[in-house]
């Protein structure tokens, strides 16, 4: 299961590598460039409110799907037509919510209308989203890994095009990001349903009522917890925009930081997307899932800690160098972001893992009081600081729920304390906010900031395996199982 784990990750790193950083600092940055801070703040925030009812459209079952079909693949055949329709119903529902919410809270016309395409887009992300999951619980990786990154490769044509081909005089409008991203995101759902059906049989297209009522109720746990954790993750830009007068331009802010803090975590994700299935299939075999955490925790935990410090100490420089508005607030917002990164990196494994064990109950009182946090927080730090101090909120937020986490995986299955991996992941991050506070003091004149973070980078990565928290030879050792 660790060859598969690691030869599955390698696979997906590369081509999301080579694909998701571009789109995010390359596309979506140069977009708000053109658009403006206050224009591209609106979209943040308006996509950002259909991402807090998202739940409606899956209502658990992604996470539900995955599982169930990791542990008995035979059972896609009965469940696919009757999920399908359940999600065509539960997108009707969705898109009428958020539009009379909207409509409730004061959006006018022209914000209405961009809420409509940004529905329409959330109704087909999710749609690829449920083929995915069919595809990770059968464990067709490599099919998942091209339809994970096939809608991010199509913007980038599309909106490179717009951007710089020369075909038009006009200013680049936001809609055209927003219509690319429709016409993106249906070509993928449709690959993605083909591949589906290339591998396996799915029936006829029918809905079962009796079915429907049953799946909500067993996937009921998944979708309190996917909503309670967007709500943190996802409340903060609409906060913004709606308590502060100058609440869009806010949003915009916090957008600079969060882009990139999404980029990397995003890459992260890519962890989570490939334990719930394995975890879900050792669990079912009742196999010890000790030696799959000690693996993803030596490569993810570490590798968010150089990211990070990295990103901490050059935030000010990284955002200077991509926005052309670009702030002191910005990169001290991106800065705080980024110790988020590693906190929501160690969920992606140790929350994967309660979520593969069914610990639902538990998950969700995390993240409930997660959510009553972070909303308490921002009504306080955002009056105060503005965007900081939603960013404070996150940091605070996301601490301490990755923190539980990691203290309920301890106590459910028993693990060993690894102090010999966890001293050697102190000891990295001393020597990795050591090195950035000198490069960053002591050498600030003499080496040029962008130099000054590849040695940070360059040194972090050849300590990771000089201190042996990656070992070439247990890499070789994997590759070369049977």
């Amino acid at each position: 299961m660790n060859r598969k784990f690691l030869t599955n990750l390698s696979f997906l790193l590369f081509l999301n590598l080579l694909v998701k950083p571009f789109y995010i600092l390359g596309i979506d940055a140069e977009i708000q460039n053109r658009v403006g801070t206050e224009e591209y703040g609106l979209y943040f925030s308006l996509l950002g409110f259909t991402f807090l009812f998202n739940i409606l459209l899956d209502v658990g079952i992604v996470n539900f799907n995955t599982r169930t079909i990791a542990q008995q693949p035979f059972l896609i055949a009965k469940y696919f037509s009757k999920i399908f329709s359940l999600r065509m119903f539960l997108a009707l529902i969705y898109g009428g919510f958020v539009l009379l919410l909207g409509s409730l809270i004061g959006y006018d016309s022209s914000e209405i209308y961009m809420l409509i395409w940004l529905i329409c887009n959330q109704i087909l992300a999710a749609f690829t989203l449920y083929f995915r999951s069919n595809l990770a619980g059968l464990l067709l990786f490599k099919y998942d890994t091209i339809v994970s990154v096939l809608d991010r490769f199509l913007l980038i044509i599309i909106c490179s095009v717009l951007l710089w081909g020369g075909f038009t005089d006009k200013p680049f409008d936001i809609y055209w990001f927003i219509y690319a991203q429709t016409f993106a995101y249906a070509v993928t759902a449709i690959t993605a349903l083909l591949f589906l059906i290339s591998k396996q049989k799915l029936g006829k297209l029918r809905g079962n009522k009796l079915f429907s009522i049953a799946i909500l109720k067993q996937s009921a746990p998944y979708a309190l917890l996917i909503l309670l954790m967007t709500f943190y993750y996802r409340a903060d830009s609409v906060m913004l925009e709606r308590m502060l007068e100058d609440g869009k331009t806010q949003a915009g802010i916090y957008a600079n930081g969060f882009r990139f803090f999404e980029a990397a975590n995003n890459i992260a994700f890519l962890f989570a997307t490939l334990l719930l299935p394995l975890f879900s299939n050792l669990l079912k075999n009742k196999k010890s899932v000790a030696s799959l955490i000690n693996l993803s925790s030596r490569i993810l935990i570490p590798g968010a800690i150089l990211i990070a410090t990295t990103c901490f100490f050059y935030s000010q420089e990284l955002m200077g160098a991509r926005y052309i508005n670009s702030t002191t607030q910005s990169g001290e917002v991106f800065g705080l972001l980024m110790i988020c990164f590693v906190f929501i990196s160690t969920t992606y494994i140790f929350g994967t893992l309660l979520t593969a064990n069914g610990n639902l109950k538990t998950l969700n009182k995390i993240a409930f009081v997660g959510v009553i946090l972070n909303i308490v927080l921002n009504l306080i730090l955002i009056p105060m600081y503005q965007a900081y101090g939603a960013a404070i909120a996150s940091v605070i937020t996301q601490g301490l729920t990755a923190l539980a986490q990691v203290w309920l995986c301890k106590s459910y299955f028993k693990l060993k304390i690894n102090f010999e991996l966890f001293s050697k992941i102190v000891l990295f991050t001393f020597i990795m906010v050591t090195t950035g506070y000198v490069l960053k003091t002591v050498y600030v004149n003499e080496i040029e900031w962008h130099y000054a973070a590849l040695i940070m980078l360059g040194s972090g990565s050849l300590n990771l395996f000089l201190f042996k928290i990656i070992e070439f030879k247990n890499i070789r050792k994997l590759l070369l199982e049977r």
